[in-house]
């Protein structure tokens, strides 16, 4: 399985009103619920005006489009970062899914999932 590495930061926040984000970024996710609007977006879109904020994130995706009955992608994944100390924030979209890491355990993640036969596209 291919991995493309994303080359922007990434920040996580939470904020207050959907009017406050820039959709011209080239990344974008928003998450809605009763509790709170959540927004991953690069770091150079990111709202100045947020309730929390946590910058410093890097990203890879999973290559091509993956249909609704694979099952455990995203589990296989996660697991070998967990076992390696590693946090994640992940993101799915219709078509695949977003991994991200704090910036410091990027390269560690990378190198923990090519160790175990996942390739790494550095674009």
């Amino acid at each position: 399985m291919e991995l493309i590495v994303i080359e922007q930061e990434f920040t996580v926040c939470k904020i207050d009103d959907v009017n406050k984000i820039n959709f011209s970024d080239e990344y974008c996710f928003l998450g809605k619920t009763k509790e709170e609007i959540s927004l991953v977006c690069s770091t150079s879109y990111a709202p100045t005006e947020v309730i929390e904020r946590s910058d410093g994130w890097r990203a890879f995706r999973i290559h091509g489009i993956l249909d609704f009955s694979l099952i455990g992608i995203l589990s296989k994944i996660t697991t070998i970062l967990a076992e390696n100390h590693i946090g994640v924030f992940a993101v799915s979209t219709y078509n695949t899914d977003y991994i991200l890491t704090k910036t410091v355990d990027f390269e560690k993640a990378l190198d923990a999932l090519e160790q175990q036969g996942y390739r790494i596209n550095r674009r």
